[in-house]
């Protein structure tokens, strides 16, 4: 049987022709080198394997992260591993665990039969664990040989943090031995805290609605950390399953770890949720934000990227100072499982087989899950320009949404009301890389091409908004693009600051989207350009859009509840809470249609702009569907930075 001590053998052997990290080389007496490993938003990416697009990739999965670890642990005399949370959600794997094979009482997930192997010594919820269920999340995390501790959700509040009914333990503290550089041993209490963002309440609404409760992150913090001092700690380390946001402090943060780092007693940080990699050059140097050190208001802070792309590393030097241990120095950074040389995507380690192996079995029955066919599509599905023009993937699923909802409506007061549906691409590049596509070509359609079109295991809403909402719902969705002057030569079309997934498109409507407006909106919602308009041309069943009209808008529960601070969208618009994630309500689409033609009607544009030209990124395979794309001319124009083509469009 394949065991943590299978790995940490394999440890020592593979850590043999290592050098030791400065820090445990030069430690004196009374001196020690601690170094605290971390994986971020797995995802339940064990393998390396992209189940999507059904073959091995280089770029993720934790079974490879598993060699960095083992590696770095041999070049150390003292470390722990921990894990910063979104682990059990993420990719067929997990919707195949939760949703066909189920977890009983005693089933090992996993993704925590993987980190079991790789030793783990703590972790802490993200919120995408709270998609399933607080249920199954309780049946999963019963199988981890490791603490999971969260300072911040609650089966209820109390009148101040420290007498919130916690669901689970809001830290740990570690004794264990550490060896200084003299060689002797000495004893150390290691604190370790959770917490993650309070917005899971809006995102997970119908799981957490009226039986748990979530707290302000900081508030948590200065709570708990005092009294984990209290209780030994001489280290503290907070795992943060939230971004980097060094703007002044607000109450229910979503990305707080830069103010947790102020917190008085917090030694190091590791963050995540933001799937980016810290320290790095997507961060900008501010005050008390050092993307050169990694350290956020002078502590040592790491984000380890997303599905097991990095490892994050903190090294400290600590000193013993009577009998308790305090931080003398200290080093942050990640290592990454590969690398861009050119235009492809080198391996730097291989997969760990003990990790591998360990969930072989799951991982054949998801690729048997993934590869089932529920039905045909007549047009070839793809989002490689999802972000310019009105798409094949975007519009098979506002197809399903709409019919999914109006058949909701029937029989209801909102019954004979105009019904639109808002959609975004989910896969369209990005982070994810040139690859980071939908492209499903004409003929059967499986559960991992349905996947492939929705992914994530959102549930279906719909809300009521007149038809002014409905404009400024598609303003912010503009938000994406940049400002382009009339005329302007090959200007940058996309703020890469905008996720995609916030770029929706509203069927029902048709309207242009006049780039040389400035944006209405910032990528965070607030309104910064009152006076511009971009939506242009907005119109209804082939008339001008009446901004008093009524419409139930069918979208999901992220939308609806306030993700991306869309106009209209803050829970209080909700008037069909449905019971189907919108992944369900487009196989069931595709199953009763049984062959779907969900060629894209171009219902938006982009409006003309003196012959302005502009450029933006996409992947290399969209070369070959130029000629499919209605409304607007795309030309190629050469290769883009790590991997992706560059495109031309003339306005």
């Amino acid at each position: 049987m394949l065991t943590r001590r299978t790995f940490l053998l394999g440890a020592a052997a593979g850590g043999a022709m290592i050098s030791l990290h400065p820090y445990s080389a030069r430690a004196a007496a009374n001196q020690a080198h601690l170094r605290v490993l971390s994986t971020t938003d797995l995802h339940v990416h064990v393998y390396p394997y992209d189940y999507y697009a059904d073959r091995p990739t280089d770029t993720h999965g934790l079974a490879r992260t598993a060699a960095i670890i083992r590696d770095v642990r041999a070049e150390s005399t003292n470390s722990i591993l921990v894990d910063n949370g979104d682990y059990l959600q993420g990719n067929p794997m997990g919707d195949y665990i939760a949703y066909e094979r189920g977890m009983k009482e005693g089933d090992l997930h996993p993704v925590i039969q993987a980190m079991n192997v790789l030793g783990y010594d703590c972790g802490t919820l993200g919120n995408h664990e709270f998609n399933y269920g607080v249920g199954f999340l309780d049946k999963v995390n019963a199988g981890a040989n490791f603490p999971i501790v969260c300072a911040n959700f609650a089966d209820s509040l109390g009148a101040a943090p420290r007498a919130d009914a916690l669901h689970l333990k809001p830290y740990v503290l570690l004794d264990r031995e550490i060896t200084d550089g003299a060689g002797a041993t000495h004893p150390i209490r290691i604190g370790l805290i959770g917490f993650v963002p309070p917005q899971i309440m809006q995102w997970d609404q119908k799981h957490l609605e009226g039986r748990f409760a979530a707290r302000d992150i900081v508030a948590a913090a200065r709570a708990w950390v005092p009294e984990m001092r209290e209780a030994g700690a001489d280290i503290v380390v907070a795992l943060s399953h939230s971004g980097i946001d060094a703007r002044p402090q607000a109450e229910f943060l979503e990305n707080a770890s830069y103010h947790v780092a102020g917190v008085e007693g917090v030694d190091a940080i590791v963050t995540g949720h933001s799937h980016l990699v810290f320290p790095g050059p997507k961060f900008a140097a501010t005050p008390g934000l050092d993307p050169e050190r990694g350290t956020l208001q002078g502590k040592p802070a790491t984000m380890g990227g997303f599905w097991g792309s990095h490892m994050g590393l903190i090294d400290l030097m600590l000193e013993r100072d009577g009998s308790a241990w305090r931080v003398l120095s200290s080093e942050a950074g990640t290592r990454p499982i590969s690398e861009r040389v050119e235009k492809t995507t080198v391996p730097l380690v291989e997969s760990v087989d003990a990790v591998l192996e360990a969930i072989r079995p799951e991982h054949e029955a998801t690729l048997e899950y993934v590869r089932r066919p529920v039905g045909r599509t007549a047009a070839p599905l793809h989002s490689y320009f999802a972000l310019v023009a009105d798409d094949p993937s975007v519009q098979i699923v506002n197809q399903a949404q709409r019919a999914y909802v109006a058949e909701m409506m029937a029989g209801t007061e909102w019954a004979g009301l105009p019904i639109l549906s808002a959609a975004a691409p989910f896969k369209a590049g990005g982070r994810g890389g040139p690859e980071y596509y939908t492209d499903v070509a004409p003929g059967p359609v499986a559960i991992k091409n349905v996947s492939d079109l929705y992914l994530y295991p959102n549930t279906i809403r719909a809300v009521l908004i007149d038809g002014a909402t409905v404009r400024e719902w598609l303003e912010m969705s503009a938000g994406i693009f940049n400002e382009v002057p009339a005329g302007a030569r090959d200007a940058a079309l996309l703020n890469p600051a905008f996720p995609s997934y916030n770029f929706d498109v509203i069927d029902g409507v048709t309207y242009e989207i006049d780039l040389t407006q400035p944006p209405r909106y910032t990528a965070k919602g607030e309104l910064s350009a009152p006076g511009a308009h971009r939506i242009i041309n907005l119109m209804f069943e082939g008339k001008p859009l009446d901004e008093s009209q009524k419409f139930v808008v069918a979208t999901n529960n992220y939308r609806a509840g306030g993700g991306g601070n869309f106009p209209g969208c803050d829970g209080s618009t909700v008037i069909f809470v449905g019971p189907d994630t919108n992944r369900d309500v487009l196989v069931r689409y595709i199953v009763e249609k049984g062959t779907v033609n969900p060629a894209a009607d171009g219902n938006w544009h982009f409006a003309p702009a003196g012959g302005a030209t502009v450029l933006f990124e996409s992947g290399p395979r969209g070369r070959e569907h130029l000629d499919e794309v209605k409304g607007v001319a795309i030309a190629a124009a050469g290769d883009g930075q790590e991997g992706f083509a560059l495109y031309r469009i003339t306005l």
